[in-house]
This record gives structure tokens, sequence and C-alpha cells, in this order.
């Protein structure tokens, strides 16, 4: 699992796995709901957020590690 405070960093990570970045999400308290193929949604205090897993390679791009990152602040999750 990664920490939140590599999904805070700056600049933003580009070797992250995201099957680290969703093992944060679960740990924090997220509920996950798998959608086709590769969608994926995860609810952590009332917020809702919507991911497509990176596929086929395993490290999250940019915009999915910011896009994590504003899902937690939404959800009240500070570094």
């Amino acid at each position: 699992m990664v920490s939140s405070t590599a999904i805070f960093a700056t600049p933003t990570p580009v070797n992250l796995a995201w099957r680290q970045i969703e093992a944060l999400f679960v740990a924090l308290g997220a509920r996950v709901v798998e959608g086709r193929g590769p969608r994926v949604r995860f609810e952590l205090g009332g917020v809702i957020a919507s991911f497509h897993r990176p596929h086929p390679q395993k490290e999250a791009k940019p915009y999915q590690v910011r896009d994590a990152r504003e899902f937690l602040i939404q959800a009240g999750i500070k570094p």
C-alpha cells in the first residue's frame, strides 16, 4: 500500500502502482464498486469517484494520481 503522502507529493509521482492506490482507498475505509472492464468506483465519506484502471501497464498515470488526490481531499483526507 502506498502512503497518502506519496499521492500528495509534488511533482505528481509517475511510478505509483494503481493497485497500491486502490489498497490505500480501501485501508481508509472506501467501498469498492466494480464496473465493466477497467472501470471501478470508490465511495468514501459520502464522496464517489470513478476511475479507469490503467492497462496494460501497472503504474497510474499522473492524471490518475491527481484524481486520486482530489478524491481524498473531497473525502476529508489530508496529507
